[in-house]
């Protein structure tokens, strides 16, 4: 068995779409819509990574993100730099770069379009 992908409900597709390919560089995969059932998926991921799936329901208005939900995780080179591009970008940063609490990990958090975090983790 493995992990797939995962899903996030999202209430814009083209800027999340834009969020996830301009501004933390994944590509974009596939895009189908399902007219009979009124969604949209799009599949974003990096080359032989994990993929996410962004599912647009035609006509939601608003989502409750709920508060089990964590995090995505992406491991980068430089967190400092990536922080920078993604700002420069229009990406909201919303814990700068630095050491994680207890440890010494350089750790970063994002912010996409519909407020799902997304942990930026340097390369060990």
């Amino acid at each position: 068995m493995k992990i797939l992908h995962t899903m996030l409900r999202v209430l814009d597709l083209s800027v999340s779409i834009s969020f996830y390919t301009n501004v933390l560089g994944m590509k974009l995969l596939s895009k189908t819509d399902f007219p009979e059932g009124e969604f949209t998926l799009a599949f974003v991921g990096y080359d032989g990574g994990s993929t996410l799936e962004l599912t647009h329901n035609w006509g939601t208005k608003n989502y409750t993100l709920g508060n089990a939900y964590g995090h995505i995780a992406i491991q980068v080179d430089d967190v400092y730099q990536a922080c920078e591009k993604i700002k420069s970008s229009g990406g909201n940063v919303v814990r700068e770069a630095g050491p994680m609490k207890h440890g010494t990990t350089i750790i970063a958090f994002v912010k996409d379009p519909d407020g799902y975090m997304i942990e930026l983790i340097g390369k060990k």
